[in-house]
């Protein structure tokens, strides 16, 4: 008898994980816009640094990161429970807001804006021989992790939003396993592509003594050139996925846009996940684009 509830409690085990693996896989392939441009903005928060102090606030940022999932999970699992009304309010909220991100992205390359202003007294604090390093590398510390608490707070109302017909114990399954695994990938990369630059400039220095010179040569000279490449891809992916992730959840949340999606895949005749992901894309660009320039009328009309 034992033995028999044994082997049951083994095969709903398995059950169990079989089913947080499958779901899992489908809140990730939900979530992969905000990754993408996670991945992105934490490795842009990086610079600035010392070479030798981007790991320690890489580090320090995502210990930041796994703190704001410990808290943003069961926050988000308590609302599931007893107001779980408000799971798709905030995952529009998140839509929106994803569609903001893109948008201004975008429109801020083509009109003039503070940014810029703001790189360059970055750039002459960085030159400053006054400034207090120590304190500047904490503030960019805390800066990034509120940017993540953002981005994990999005990234987790879409998985949840995505696996909202299962039990329980499958979706807190199915967070906590996402919530780590995004956490290490996503900072894993940003510690391996912060350091392609430094492992490129020692295969440089390396090739002009000792063995395998040219081989060392062709790989540092193409790290280098790949470093900044990538950022920039990195960049550009990240703001696309933005638009069609928002975009998505907003076409398949409110009810007038989801039947205007409708009629214009219908209408079009082209494969319809092609034009139903060009749909979500220009939904979530003409979304994000009137709410800046919402923002920017208010903060006009505040100056």
């Amino acid at each position: 008898m034992a033995a028999a509830n044994l082997l049951a409690l083994i095969d709903d085990i398995a059950t169990l994980l079989d089913d947080v693996s499958v779901m899992s896989k489908v809140a990730a392939k939900k979530t992969a816009g905000v990754l993408g441009d996670d991945l992105a903005l934490n490795a842009d928060q990086v610079r600035g640094v010392k070479p030798e102090r981007e790991l320690p606030v890489v580090w320090a940022v995502a210990k930041g990161s796994l703190l704001n999932k410990v808290i943003l999970v069961p926050a988000a699992l308590l609302i599931s429970a007893f107001v779980p009304v408000l799971i798709a309010v905030l995952l529009v909220i998140g839509g929106l807001y994803l569609c903001f991100e893109g948008a201004e992205k975008v429109l801020h390359r083509f009109f003039p804006h503070h940014d810029a202003e703001e790189r360059d007294a970055r750039l002459a604090q960085l030159a400053d021989a006054n400034v207090d390093l120590v304190a500047m590398e904490k503030e960019k510390i805390k800066g990034a992790i509120r940017t993540d608490f953002i981005l994990s707070a999005e990234i987790i109302v879409i998985a949840l939003g995505s696996i909202a017909g299962a039990d329980f114990i499958t979706q807190v399954g199915v967070l906590v396993a996402l919530s780590l695994a995004i956490t290490a990938g996503v900072y894993g990369l940003v510690a391996a592509i912060v350091k392609m630059d430094d492992l490129g400039l020692y295969l440089l220095r390396k090739s002009l003594t000792g063995n395998f010179n040219r081989f060392q040569k062709v790989t540092g000279r193409g790290l280098l050139i790949t470093a900044p490449l990538l950022m920039k891809f990195l960049a550009i992916v990240g703001t696309i996925a933005m638009f069609l992730v928002g975009g998505g959840i907003l076409t398949h949340n409110i009810g007038f846009i989801h039947h205007a999606a409708e009629v214009v895949i219908h209408a079009i005749p082209l494969p319809e996940l092609l034009v139903s992901i060009i749909v979500d894309g220009i939904a979530g660009f003409i979304a994000g684009a009137l709410i800046v320039a919402l923002m920017s009328v208010v903060s006009r009309i505040r100056k």
